[in-house]
């Protein structure tokens, strides 16, 4: 149990990591969480896929291979870049025990996705335009599983908004700020996407705005919960944020260049 608080707010709350039992198996409130995020995403993906040129079928395919191997590929981002963590391979693939990077689920997603067009021969770029509106729902309803989990909030902070947990603080809560970046994020891309001039801006504008704000936030971080790259300085996804905010500004840059180049 883990007693979470906001002081200056006035509200304290008891929370379990497990939601219930079936028989002595317990469920997570954290797969609770990520399971309804994705659930979210995909409804919302869903009722405006047809209409932006991608199928339903398709979209089912994509969000199935999609979730298995974006699981995959976050824990295995987090593996590699915490192996001292790990007593060996059995304890590597124990993911129930905790231990997930959302840059590996994001870029596992992404080449799962880009093999899945090619194969089908769809358009990869208007693809992942359609889809990335709801990773923006799963980032921000994700986030809410490192809440019930006590894990990765920020330093110390005298803000009136400030958390604490099991009395230690108060502290930024990161999983507040990164659903509230990513919830902005959505209402600019809904407001935004069907004006697009060429295949791959809105995705361009997902991946820049996502990487921005993990950029800053991560440097919020209590550095318990930071993969650093330069010890103390610059962490892993600091790094990855700093080179996927180029990638977004300069495939922005092609794409637009070379439709403007067809006309």
């Amino acid at each position: 149990m883990n007693t979470i608080s906001f002081p200056k707010l006035g509200i304290t709350l008891n929370i379990a990591p497990e939601a219930f039992y079936i028989g002595q198996k317990p469920i997570y409130w954290y797969a609770i969480i990520i399971m309804s995020g994705f659930l979210l995403a995909f409804l919302f993906v869903w009722s405006g896929c047809k209409k932006r040129g991608l199928e339903r079928e398709n979209l089912l395919d994509i969000s199935l291979y999609g979730l298995i191997f974006g699981i995959l590929g976050a824990r295995i981002y987090y593996v590699l870049f915490a192996l001292d963590e790990f007593d060996g391979f059995l304890d590597m693939i124990q993911i129930w025990n905790g231990g997930l990077a959302i840059y590996g689920g994001i870029i596992a997603g992404i080449i799962t996705a880009f093999i899945y067009c090619k194969v089908k021969g769809l358009s990869v770029l208007n693809t992942f335009d359609v889809c990335c509106g709801g990773l923006f729902i799963g980032q921000a309803v994700g986030r809410f599983g490192n809440f019930v989990n006590a894990e990765v909030y920020g330093r110390v902070t005298n803000l009136p908004w400030g958390m604490t947990i099991n009395g230690y603080g108060p502290v930024h809560p990161l999983f507040l700020y990164e659903s509230v970046w990513n919830l902005l994020g959505l209402l600019i891309l809904i407001l935004t996407r069907d004006k697009k001039t060429a295949n791959g801006q809105v995705f361009c504008f997902y991946l820049f705005w996502y990487s921005l704000g993990r950029l800053f936030l991560e440097g919020l971080r209590d550095s318990e919960f930071v993969l650093y790259l330069i010890p103390n300085v610059l962490g892993i996804s600091q790094a990855v944020a700093i080179g996927a905010m180029i990638f977004a500004v300069l495939l922005f840059v092609t794409v637009t260049k070379n439709k403007k180049a067809e006309k």
